[in-house]
């Protein structure tokens, strides 16, 4: 069995500008991450910084259908999916799934703190996009090691 983290949200923007706020660097640097080596492309690799870690995360095996979905590994066991789906008030309804890992008890511990990354990363993009609001500064200083 393999598990599964899921994320959903609905975010008052059009469908172009959430896709352009999920694989442009200056945006996602306003609310997930700190640094990036570059724009997520197909078949590009790029280097994700957190202000909280002292590592940087290469993010591989990068697939974007415009508008509709961006996948990557981060972890060699898992596979990060987004889609975006364009609703009828010109929102757009944002699902994250991470899945690969084999069931067993430390993968069941990641499975709940990404699920609770990926809602985090939801409404850290859905207040900024949709009110210029960075919920991420200082939110996890307490997690740097000193």
């Amino acid at each position: 069995m393999k598990l599964e983290s899921n994320a959903t949200i609905q975010i008052q923007k059009p469908i172009g500008e959430v896709f352009e706020g999920i694989i442009a660097p200056e945006k996602m640097t306003k609310y997930f991450i700190s640094e990036s080596s570059g724009r997520m492309e197909s078949g590009k690799e790029v280097l994700w910084k957190f202000s909280e870690f002292p590592d940087k995360f290469p993010i591989t095996e990068v697939k974007i259908e415009s508008n509709h979905s961006i996948s990557f590994v981060w972890d060699p066991e898992t596979v990060v999916t987004i889609t975006l789906e364009n609703l009828a008030d010109k929102s757009t309804l944002v699902k994250v799934n991470e899945k690969g890992k084999e069931f067993n008890e430390e993968n069941l511990k990641w499975t709940l703190e990404n699920t609770e990354g990926w809602a985090n990363f939801l409404a850290c993009m859905k207040a900024y996009l949709e009110y210029g609001i960075q919920l991420r500064k200082g939110a996890f200083d307490f997690m740097r090691k000193n």
